[in-house]
């Protein structure tokens, strides 16, 4: 069965992760997407070698790079010369959709701002990812998701234990949850123009992506107006909730929210029967009650047995739990590799390797981009002549 975006075509004016990162989706879901790069040597994400970061890997390419622009096509354009901006123009003409993370200001410089797209072309759809949201003061504030989306958001300040400092944001986790809310508003925006012929501006801002993926914390403040508490692990009202040492110095944690269920299981399955009939664990308010009491019990008990151990018996049990995996072990986690949730892309001159699968899956359609993104500026003649380019026009964009 066709591809859901076939035959949609996205000109992709951006750098490092988010709007790259939905830019990948669209390609995974059979959009050509193009991506304009910028000279000397296109985006400084490309270079992002394992070695850099302190593997001992000698991939030679940027796995990030490839897994957020899987499936694309590379154009080197220098947006600061006239040429170059007209055959951007001239390339737009052709597509169906522009995403961007280009600053407003900048865009507006290059005469890429929304407005004069859309004057342009009525029906284009044009769609971006900005720190702060493309008004007020903060409009052409930079940012990247360490900023707006987790320090700005309340994120980092909640995502901690008590008496923890803040952590630092792992590599382009709000980008890829703004990507996919870009993705969401451009398909929304697809739809319409569909019934209208109409296009539309899209907005997505790191800022409120970070609200959305704090969204139960940030409604209840809301409506409060009081400080969130954070999870203190030595007293929390619900021991059941918790996270909790085993013998080999793994960690587990335990996920029953709604305790009165499971708390004869979870004795089971400790074979200590006899907590049943402790007056202070009794029923779910003494539990709360004496919550530090019980977590130091459950404490004990878990520190006899290393993880392998209490596997089959939390199982057997049927408790909602999960040892708490590390990177390397999810790479053959066997759930996931029979879900298909990791992907082999080509390279043209590396040949495979491995990244993810979409984050999505449709009954009976195959998606996922095949090949990893082009080389710097390698589709440049075809791109330019589907533009409608003449041979000379093209030789005068080569740089130098």
């Amino acid at each position: 069965m066709q591809a859901p975006l076939a035959g949609i075509r996205v000109v992709e004016i951006a750098h490092y992760v988010a709007v790259p990162a939905a830019g990948a989706l669209l390609a995974d879901l059979g959009a050509d997407v193009i991506k304009v790069e910028l000279p000397p040597k296109g985006e400084l994400y490309r270079r992002g070698r394992p070695q850099y970061s302190g593997y001992a890997s000698e991939f030679p390419e940027g796995p990030g790079f490839h897994l957020d622009n899987r499936g694309k096509r590379s154009l080197l354009l220098d947006l600061n010369q006239a040429a170059a901006r007209d055959a951007l123009l001239r390339l737009i003409d052709t597509a169906d959709i522009v995403t961007t993370n280009l600053l407003p200001g900048r865009r507006l410089r290059y005469g890429l701002d929304h407005a004069s797209l859309l004057a342009r072309k009525p029906s284009l759809i044009v769609a971006a990812v900005s720190g702060y949201g493309g008004g007020g003061e903060e409009a052409d504030r930079p940012a990247f998701d360490y900023a707006a989306y987790w320090a700005r958001a309340g994120m980092m300040d909640l995502m901690r234990d008590e008496g923890i400092p803040p952590s630092m944001l792992r590599p382009g986790v709000g980008d890829h949850a703004a990507a996919s809310n870009l993705v969401v508003g451009i398909l929304a925006a697809l739809r319409m123009r569909d019934a209208t012929g109409q296009g539309r501006y899209v907005e997505v801002s790191l800022l409120q992506t970070g609200l959305f993926i704090l969204g139960c914390d940030a409604a209840m403040a809301l409506v409060t107006r009081e400080p969130v508490r954070r999870h203190d692990r030595k007293q929390t009202m619900n021991p059941l909730w918790n996270t909790y040492e085993v013998a080999d110095g793994r960690w587990i944690l335990l996920v029953m929210i709604d305790p009165t269920l499971y708390w004869p299981r979870l004795c089971t399955a400790l074979e200590r029967p006899d907590l049943l009939d402790d007056a202070r664990f009794a029923e779910p308010f003494a539990r709360a009650q004496n919550s530090a009491a019980l977590i130091a019990e459950l404490e004990r008990e878990f520190a006899r047995h290393a993880l392998e151990a209490w596997r089959p018996r939390l199982d057997a049990a049927g408790l909602i739990w999960s040892s708490v995996q590390r990177l390397e072990e999810v790479l053959d986690d066997p759930q996931a590799r029979a879900m298909g949730y990791f992907r082999t892309l080509e390279h043209a001159r590396h040949g495979p390797f491995e990244t993810l699968a979409p984050p999505f899956s449709l009954e009976g359609v195959p998606l996922g981009a095949a090949r990893a993104c082009s080389d710097v500026d390698a589709d440049a003649e075809a791109i330019l002549r589907e533009a409608g380019l003449d041979p000379a026009e093209i030789a005068r964009l080569k740089p130098g």
